[in-house]
């Protein structure tokens, strides 16, 4: 049998009743998950709105500015604390570095231990290559005689001086002389000329000094360094030059003569002469 409304040759609904038969006019009802969903969606907007009023209805309450500044001059003291501790510390690990290291290259002695000072360099005298000092000498009076005034010379010698320079006799009566104007000696320059005359029994040496008027003394030295000292004679006014005379030790002697002035300076000197 055929139920009205269905279509030949279809199954008939068992459901097909007349509770069940539906409006062809109505809305499709919803697939059971639409459903889950739009209830979900609309709770969460009540609760949405629901939090919306609440946060409305709030008053905030006033920033503590102080309580804020205070906690910022707190981090601030700590922090700039924390650096001067840090720079402290580098500070005394360098000065510690460096006294480690003093004290590794120079250790300082044990108190208890004595400490041997180093010996002193001794440097030795080396004498300077310098002359000996000569002696003191005292000036020699000079003797002023007279133009042709003969001097008793010892040993049977006689001197005399003129304006033409020295005159002497030996002990047998011999005479000679020495001139000062012949153009043989400069009086100009100090000098000394030398005469000798020698026996078994002794020498006699003479001769001229000049080219001064502040002579001192005329030495004699002999061949081991023996020193003899001159008898002067001279004119009246002092005239620039005048006569020596010695005596000295027996034949083959040898002796120099030196001049020098009244503070003991060297004015001229002749080497040695055999005597």
């Amino acid at each position: 049998m055929t139920t009205p409304g269905t279509a030949p040759g279809t199954a008939p609904d068992p459901d097909a009743g007349p509770e069940n038969a539906r409006d062809p006019h109505a809305a499709p009802a919803p697939a059971p998950d639409d459903a889950s969903d739009a209830a979900t969606r609309a709770e969460v907007d009540r609760i949405r709105e629901a939090f919306a009023r609440e946060a409305f209805g709030v008053t905030p309450s006033p920033v503590p500015l102080a309580a804020v500044r205070r906690a910022g001059r707190s981090f601030r003291r700590r922090r700039t604390a924390t650096f001067s501790a840090l720079s402290v510390l580098g500070a005394a690990t360098v000065v510690a570095a460096v006294v480690v290291g003093v004290t590794y290259t120079a250790p300082s002695p044990s108190a208890s231990a004595p400490v041997a000072a180093p010996p002193a360099t001794v440097t030795p005298r080396v004498p300077s290559p310098t002359s000996s000092p000569e002696p003191a000498r005292t000036p020699t009076p000079v003797r002023v005689v007279a133009s042709g005034e003969r001097v008793d010379a010892g040993k049977g010698w006689k001197i005399w001086l003129t304006a033409g320079g020295k005159h002497w006799t030996d002990p047998d009566g011999m005479e000679n002389s020495r001139s000062v104007t012949d153009g043989n000696i400069d009086t100009t320059t100090p000098g000394v000329s030398h005469q000798a005359s020698t026996s078994p029994a002794g020498g006699f040496h003479s001769g001229l000094y000049y080219g001064t008027r502040s002579v001192g003394s005329v030495e004699l030295t002999g061949p081991k360094g023996q020193k003899t000292v001159a008898t002067l004679l001279e004119l009246p006014g002092r005239p620039g030059w005048g006569v020596w005379y010695a005596h000295t030790g027996p034949k083959g002697s040898e002796v120099s003569v030196a001049v020098y002035d009244r503070a003991g300076k060297l004015l001229t000197e002749l080497p040695g002469f055999p005597g």
